[in-house]
């Protein structure tokens, strides 16, 4: 995702803090701790990590780092680190006549056509700067995701607390700092604006933001950075209140036993190659060149380029060590220039840092909604959380409702526990024999099922348990007989009605029938 670039706080609540730098397989690091306006170091180190951060296990990254802290006694957590210049992915965009609201817009889709990979695969800031000619251009600057995931999980396994990310020559040649003013004239279109150089007026101007053209012909002076590192030099082109151009030189620097070599004129053709990569007028608004490093390479190489540049009108300075007061607070006397003490030491003085890598913190919905954030698993999710709030609703209404009646029953429990024991006494001395006198109930169904006029008669009536009655007597005919039992199957709660055989003839014919008795039946009270 695109992004502008952020500044750190002017204010920081930090009072002591490690910088870190790494270029190709060294480390470099300082602790410094602020008191009373001025910096004091507590330990530093220098050395060659033998794993690789990019590739090896991070887990054992991170425990090479931290015996390296052991090592110099560096305590600290918090760090703020310095990002190899050779990781970035730079490229040009020139801004056209647009509002305000429509610049990032713009530099979201140059950056998708300006990288040579997929934009949403880095952390990508930009530097906004003006050009003599007054058109505003932008430097889009970026870092690989998964190369600052991994540093940032090699400093977490060394138990650092990172608090940001930035390149490192900027630190060493921050935006607006040592950028003076040049008188250029207005010229006609025709000419070209070398014919308007002169010197250096000034350094009123301090604001990234502000115009590098005035009424009176003044431009913001452009200062190139080099800075030496074990392998390569790392180039900077700063002018117009932003970052014109960023860049590694490799294959400059050759090991010679012992010491570095630095190819001096491999170096200035590179500079030269920059310089004729820009338009014209911002290439002419170059005033100065400051290199750093330590004190013999700076030196041999400013000494070159200002014989290589002398006619050019450049300013050539090796810049080896900091001043007193360049940062705003006191620095220790004959401190060498390095890119984690100037990291460190703008974050304590609360100088800004222009450009911020540090990957941002997502929370796990975060990532849930931007990994399902197409239109099929929207409405999928969607309609998933209605289901889920619906039943989770009626799950909501039953419980209030159960609260509801809990509350109830707690009120009528004294009651209730009274009613039970009374219960209980009535159960306990309540009479033995049954109520519902079930046995005069069955002798009245089956009275009522023989006939009025005596043409059936019972003799004997046995009623087992109170379910089941065997009945024998005489009848007048069978007419009669299966009357009778058509009858008793008729009425309710009576079943199983059976017909035995019967003995005789009329009028004296002997049956014999049984049936069962459900519950239920009426009471015959």
């Amino acid at each position: 995702m695109l992004k502008a670039p952020k500044f750190l706080p002017t204010r920081s609540r930090l009072t002591s803090l490690v910088g870190l730098s790494l270029d190709g397989s060294k480390l470099e690091g300082v602790v410094l701790r602020r008191t009373n306006g001025s910096l004091a170091s507590l330990g530093h180190f220098s050395v060659s990590l033998s794993l690789d951060p990019l590739t090896a296990d991070p887990a054992l990254v991170g425990r090479e780092i931290r015996n390296h802290l052991d090592a110099a006694e560096i305590r600290e957590r918090s760090c703020i680190f310095g990002l190899p210049l050779k990781w970035a992915l730079t490229a040009h965009v020139e801004i056209p006549e647009l509002p305000a609201s429509d610049v990032s817009s713009f530099l979201a889709l140059e950056a998708e056509h300006g990288f040579p990979c997929d934009v949403q695969t880095l952390q990508v800031a930009t530097s906004l700067f003006r050009i003599p000619s007054g058109k505003q251009h932008a430097l889009l600057i970026g870092f690989p995701k998964n190369h600052l995931t991994r540093i940032e999980q090699c400093l977490r396994a060394a138990k650092l607390n990172p608090i940001s990310f930035t390149i490192g020559i900027s630190a060493l040649q921050p935006i607006g700092d040592a950028d003076g003013l040049v008188r250029v004239g207005l010229l006609p279109e025709s000419r070209t604006a070398t014919s308007a150089r002169t010197s250096a007026v000034g350094d009123d101007v301090r604001s990234p933001s502000s115009d590098i053209r005035s009424a009176d012909g003044l431009v913001r002076a452009g200062v190139l950075a080099l800075a030496i590192g074990e392998n390569s030099v790392a180039l900077q082109a700063t002018s117009g209140g932003g970052i014109a151009s960023l860049r590694v030189l490799e294959g400059v620097l050759e090991n010679e036993g012992s010491r570095p070599a630095l190819r001096s004129d491999a170096i200035a053709r590179e500079v030269r190659i920059t310089l004729g990569q820009m338009p014209a007028d911002l290439r002419d608004s170059f005033r100065s060149v400051r290199v750093f490093g330590s004190n013999g390479l700076a030196r041999e190489l400013a000494d070159h380029l200002e014989l290589r540049f002398e006619s050019a009108g450049l300013n050539v300075e090796a810049v080896t060590n900091y001043s007193p007061n360049e940062l705003g607070v006191l620095v220790p006397a004959q401190t060498q220039v390095s890119v984690p003490f100037s990291l460190a030491a703008r974050r304590l003085a609360g100088r800004p840092i222009p450009f911020e890598f540090l990957p941002p913190k997502v929370s796990t919905w975060q990532q849930l909604s931007t990994r399902y954030s197409s239109g099929k698993f929207r409405g999928a999710i969607t309609a998933g959380a209605a289901v889920v709030a619906i039943v989770g609703g009626l799950f909501l209404y039953q419980q209030i409702r159960l609260w509801r009646v809990e509350s109830q029953a707690k009120v009528i429990r004294d009651k209730v526990a009274q009613v039970e024991q009374v219960q209980d006494k009535i159960r306990q001395y309540r009479p033995w024999f049954d109520e519902t006198v079930r046995g005069l109930t069955i002798l009245r169904t089956l009275t009522q099922a023989f006939p009025e006029d005596g043409a059936v008669t019972a003799k004997t009536v046995e009623i087992r348990d109170l379910n089941t009655v065997v009945c024998t007597g005489t009848a007048r005919d069978s007419r009669s007989l299966l009357q009778t039992v058509e009858k008793l199957r008729g009425m309710p709660n009576i079943h199983d009605v059976n017909l035995g055989p019967s003995r005789g003839q009329a009028p004296a014919i002997q049956f014999s029938f049984n049936f069962a008795v459900s519950e239920g039946g009426s009471s015959a009270n």
